[in-house]
C-alpha cells in the first residue's frame, strides 16, 4: 500500500516499527537468535485496516441496547417482533431507560416507524427509546417524551423535526418520532453510561474490530461523555487500537472558535483528535438528507420534498470559516447533493478568507455527489469518504424508493473520484452497518445489492484502489499516513494477516483475518 503499490516477499519488524521490506533471502540474512520468523504459508500480509469513519465503540451498544436490525444484519421483520425484543430487554434490565437500536422502517412489514403508542406497550412507567438504523432519527414513548420536555406546545428545534400525529385533536400531538437535532436529546440519556457499561461496550467493540483486522478505529461525532470515556479507557490500556476521534461541533465548536479549547484537549494515549465534525444534513434512507431535486417516492405525499439542512447555510459558512481561521481541520457530514453544495461553498469561502493549503477538508458520506461536485472537490483539494456499502445494504431501496434508478446508479461515485485524481476513503459507519472492512472493499469493486442487482456498474473500481481506501488513504485523511496505513520502513507495525490474497480471491468477503498486529504485537489470532 505504498505509493508504488509494491508487493514484496518479506517484512522485518523491530521495536514495534517496520524495519525493512524486501526479499525473503535478504531479510532472513539479518535474523539472529532473538529473531522470531513467521512463515505465512501462502497467506497475505497487509497494513491493518483503518476505519475511515464510524462511531467506535458503538457496535458494543448491545450491552445496554436491544438489537432491532432487519435482514441482512439482524432478524426483526415486523412491529410485533420489534416490541417483543424490547419487552424482553426491559425484563432483563429492570431499571433505567429501555433502549433499542437499528430498526429500519422500510424493512418492517408495516413499512412505518414505531410510534409512542407502540412503545407504550413496552412500558408506560419507564422511558423507552429506539434509534433508527441511520442514527438520524429516534422514537420515544410517552414517558421518555415527558422526561425530554416534549409536548404539543414544543416547537421544532433548528435543524430538526418533532413529528406530529395529524389525527390528534389539534394535529400537534408528538407521535414519538424525532428527526435530526430533535433526536439529539435522546442521546443525552441513552448514552449517559456508567463506567461498567462503558467498559463493557468498549471491550466488546474492540474485540469485534480486532477480529476483522481494524487497527485504527474512528469515533466520528461521538457525544462528549463517550469521547471522554474513550480517552480514559485508552489511558488505562483497556483496548489496543488507535482511535481517531472527531468531536461534535455542536457540542464543542464555540469553545474551539474562541480558543477556550483545542482539539488536543480531547486526545490522550492512543486517542488522536485530527478533526471536528459538523453534521450538515441527515440520512437519505431517513428522508432527512438534503437534495437538490425531490425524493423519488414523495415523502408523506409531498412531491416537492427535498429534505433539509441540519445546519443553515449561513451558519455553516460561519462555522467553517471560523475553523479555518483557527487552523482546525473540519469534517462535514453531507449525504444529499444540496448539502454537498453548501459544504463545498462554505469550504471555498473559508479558503478564500483564510488560505490553508494543508487543510485536507473532508466530506463524510458524500453519498449523492454529482459529477460536477467531484470536479469541484478536485479543484478545491476536498477529500470525500464514501459510505460505499450503501450499495449493498440500501441499494435496492435507493433505486426503488429514495433516489430512483438514475441517481442511485451514481451513489458513492468512487470511479468518478478515482478518474479525477481525488484521494478518498471508504467506510461502514459502524454501528450503522457491521464492521467488515472487506465488505467495504467488495462494495467498491462489485457494487452489488442485497437483491443481487449491480447498482451503477460504471462506478466500480479495481481492487487495489479499493484496498487503499481502507488503509493508507484512510490514514491520510486523519493525518496519520506518516505513521500507519502502509508497510514502509519507519512506520508502526500495524498489520493484518489474511487467509487469501484480496487481489485475486474469488470472493473478497470470504477472506478471513488470521492475525491482527498492533505495534508489532499480536493482539488477535483466529487459531
Amino acid at each position: 500500500m505504498d505509493a508504488s503499490d509494491r508487493i514484496v516477499e518479506a517484512v522485518s519488524v523491530r521495536n514495534g516499527r517496520i524495519d525493512a521490506v524486501g526479499g525473503s533471502e535478504a531479510l532472513l540474512a539479518t535474523a539472529d537468535d532473538q529473531t522470531s520468523v513467521v512463515d505465512l504459508r501462502g497467506r497475505t500480509l497487509m497494513p491493518g485496516f483503518v476505519d475511515a469513519h464510524g462511531h467506535f465503540p458503538g457496535s458494543g451498544q448491545t450491552v445496554f441496547s436491544a438489537d432491532l436490525n432487519s435482514p441482512p444484519i439482524g432478524e426483526v421483520t415486523n412491529m410485533a417482533q420489534l416490541l417483543s425484543r424490547l419487552k424482553a430487554f426491559a425484563a432483563a434490565r429492570s431499571d433505567g431507560w429501555v433502549v433499542g437500536h437499528g430498526y429500519d422502517d422500510t424493512l418492517l412489514l408495516e413499512r412505518r416507524h414505531p410510534t409512542r403508542d407502540d412503545l407504550d406497550q413496552v412500558s408506560v412507567e419507564r422511558p423507552v427509546a429506539v434509534v433508527h438504523v441511520s442514527g438520524h432519527l429516534a422514537v420515544a414513548n410517552t414517558a421518555a417524551l415527558k422526561m425530554l420536555g416534549i409536548d404539543a406546545a414544543t416547537p421544532d428545534p433548528v435543524g430538526g423535526v418533532i413529528v406530529r400525529d395529524p389525527d390528534s385533536a389539534d394535529g400537534r400531538r408528538p407521535n414519538g418520532v424525532l428527526e435530526e437535532t430533535a433526536a439529539r436529546a435522546v442521546w443525552e440519556h441513552t448514552l449517559d453510561l456508567g463506567v461498567i457499561d462503558g467498559l463493557r461496550m468498549t471491550t466488546q467493540a474492540a474485540e469485534e474490530y480486532l477480529a476483522v483486522g481494524v487497527t485504527t478505529a474512528s469515533a466520528g461525532g461521538m457525544p462528549t461523555p463517550v469521547a471522554t470515556l474513550l480517552t480514559l479507557l485508552s489511558r488505562l490500556n483497556q483496548f489496543p487500537q488507535r482511535v481517531a476521534l472527531f468531536p461534535l461541533f455542536e457540542e464543542v465548536g464555540e469553545a474551539l472558535l474562541t480558543g477556550e479549547k483545542s482539539l488536543a484537549d480531547f486526545a490522550g494515549a492512543n486517542v488522536i483528535v485530527p478533526r471536528v465534525k459538523i453534521i450538515a444534513d441527515g440520512s437519505i434512507q431517513g428522508y432527512t438528507g438534503y437534495l437538490s431535486e425531490p425524493y423519488y417516492q414523495p415523502f408523506k405525499g409531498d412531491a416537492g420534498y427535498r429534505g433539509y439542512p441540519s445546519v443553515a447555510r449561513e451558519e455553516l459558512f460561519r462555522q467553517v470559516a471560523g475553523l479555518y481561521q483557527r487552523r482546525i481541520p473540519v469534517a462535514i457530514h453531507c449525504n444529499g447533493d444540496a448539502s454537498i453544495d453548501d459544504g463545498l461553498d462554505a469550504i471555498e469561502a473559508a479558503m478564500e478568507a483564510h488560505p490553508w493549503p494543508e487543510a485536507r477538508p473532508l466530506i463524510i458520506h458524500a453519498q449523492m455527489t454529482r459529477k460536477d461536485q467531484i470536479e469541484r472537490m478536485a479543484s478545491l483539494g476536498v477529500t470525500p469518504s464514501f459510505f460505499s456499502a450503501h450499495t449493498y445494504y440500501w441499494g435496492d431501496r435507493h433505486a426503488a424508493i429514495f433516489m430512483g434508478p438514475a441517481r442511485a446508479a451514481n451513489m458513492s461515485p468512487a470511479r468518478w473520484a478515482l478518474d479525477a485524481g481525488i484521494r478518498f476513503s471508504s467506510h461502514l459507519d459502524t454501528p450503522v452497518t457491521p464492521m467488515l472492512p472487506l465488505q467495504a472493499v467488495w462494495s467498491q469493486v462489485e457494487r452489488e445489492s442485497t437483491g443481487g442487482i449491480v447498482i451503477g456498474p460504471s462506478q466500480r473500481i479495481e481492487r487495489m484502489p479499493a484496498l487503499r481506501a481502507v488503509t493508507v488513504d484512510a490514514a491520510w485523511q486523519v493525518f496519520m499516513d506518516n505513521e500507519i496505513g502502509s508497510i514502509e520502513p519507519g512506520k508502526r507495525a500495524d498489520l493484518v494477516v489474511l487467509s487469501d490474497n484480496p487481489l485475486t480471491a474469488a470472493d473478497l468477503r470470504a477472506i478471513k483475518v488470521d492475525r491482527t498486529v498492533i505495534d508489532g504485537a499480536t493482539v488477535y489470532t483466529r487459531f
